[in-house]
């Protein structure tokens, strides 16, 4: 359970911030109790308030590749900004990193920064709207995009339903112009497309789903939807947030062999620090500002401290043999959880792709929100309270993805294996 110090600053945040937190599961309101207050990090661990340590399997929900606060990224985040914190004007930094994104991403011929996932999504399909002049995008149920009000939808009656608002504050007119389908569910999409194609602007995707959990794409699926945009001169907009230089080094398109129109990127790309991109063909790119009608903007996009822990982030993940390492360690933990869930009455399945995993309590695999939502959620929570008295600290939520690092090796497996026996057989 967490400390009384933790408690105690949370009492504070619930009197100045909604739920006390500033992204929602945060707030632990999914696995019961209040959340840790993390002081401080290092490598796979982080430090609570009250000096307790705790194995790390958030990694800031994905971008902490390398471990916190590795020296070479920290050392240029301190050189960057003994040069300015923000200028607000091109810097040769943001043009090698544009560079360097082409180079592990070659579907990415012309890049824009931004300051989040959520915005480069937003971009990527503001352009697809531009580029196509039409109006519908097309998600999957249980996939979370960023904040958009047209994304904020759950799903109508049929494949081709339009959306309805999943969340207050989002005009019913906006959440219209979303349809829904299931993911890894080729009928739906090609009922969808039957019905719809001609007005269909984008689909966009996580190539893995990390946001219901991970969840393995089919490769089939991925292949109908490229097949079926291209039939309809639609767009294919991969949501490579997560995946992107986690699942391989040119992220889920490298690792699936398939190209998108467009890709949003985020997380790993900027170390640490708020950053986001999106880019793809040069035809569709040129369609955005000043080049094009396709008006984005950001006041810090392409941030000088963003872009240099981008950079030497990514010249780490170049050094050779990285990407085995990391899958590794991400295996070895699958393998602990797997073995360890054996000792509890729960089903438990451990779902993983590259260095994305997920525990799902689950009598079956999941291939899409449709099985997700049948999750035992209530034994996920005690089991999330359990390795969090352990010194475990797995994400919050039965439906986020964890996010092993490469530094996710020696005394963190072996504290990691030790909760694990102990908070499944507590179940």
């Amino acid at each position: 359970m967490s400390d009384a110090v933790s408690r105690a600053l949370h009492e504070k945040a619930l009197q100045v911030m909604p739920g006390g937190v500033n992204s929602p599961v945060r707030a632990f309101q999914s696995v019961g109790g209040s959340p840790v207050y993390i002081q401080s990090a290092s490598g796979p661990w982080l430090k609570g308030a009250d000096g307790r340590r705790y194995v790390d399997y958030i990694g800031s929900w994905g971008p902490m590749i390398l471990g916190h606060a590795r020296a070479e990224v920290v050392e240029a985040i301190c050189e960057a900004a003994q040069q300015s914190s923000s200028f607000g004007a091109p810097t040769q930094g943001e043009v090698a990193l544009a560079e360097k994104i082409r180079d592990f991403v070659p579907s990415m011929q012309m890049v824009r920064l931004t300051s989040s996932g959520t915005e480069a999504v937003m971009g990527a399909l503001r352009v697809a709207r531009g580029y196509t002049g039409r109006d519908l995008v097309v998600k999957c149920i249980g996939a979370y995009h960023g904040g958009a009000d047209y994304l904020l939808v759950k799903a109508g009656s049929g494949a081709a339903t339009l959306g309805a608002p999943d969340s207050a504050g989002v005009p019913k007119a906006i959440a219209s112009t979303t349809s829904l389908v299931h993911y890894n569910d080729i009928e739906g999409i090609q009922q969808l497309f039957k019905a719809r194609g001609r007005d269909v602007a984008a689909v966009i995707v996580e190539p893995v789903a990390g946001n219901m959990g991970c969840v393995a794409p089919e490769l089939a699926w991925l292949e109908e939807l490229r097949s079926l945009t291209e039939e309809y001169d639609s767009l294919l907009v991969f949501d490579e947030v997560m995946t992107g230089f986690r699942v391989a080094r040119g992220g889920a398109q490298e690792r699936f062999g398939l190209t998108p129109d467009l890709t949003c990127l985020g997380k790993i790309l900027g170390g640490g620090l708020p950053v986001g991109a999106y880019g793809g063909r040069r035809d569709v790119m040129s369609m955005v500002a000043p080049s094009g009608p396709v008006y984005q903007a950001g006041t810090l996009s392409g941030n000088p401290l963003a872009v240099a822990a981008g950079i030497r982030t990514l010249e780490l993940l170049d050094e050779e043999g990285f990407y085995e390492r990391l899958e590794s360690c991400a295996q070895t933990v699958a393998s602990i959880l797997a073995e360890a869930s054996k000792r509890s009455s729960a089903q438990v399945q451990i779902q993983r792709v590259g260095a994305m995993l997920t525990a799902f309590f689950s009598p079956e695999p999941v291939r899409s929100w449709r099985e997700a939502d049948r999750c035992d959620r209530d034994a996920f929570g005690r089991w999330h309270r359990s390795m969090l008295e352990r010194g475990v600290y797995w994400p919050p939520s039965q439906f986020e993805a964890a996010f092993p690092s490469i530094t996710h090796e020696g005394p963190c497996l072996e504290v990691t294996e030790q909760a694990a026996r102990e908070a499944f057989a507590a179940l």
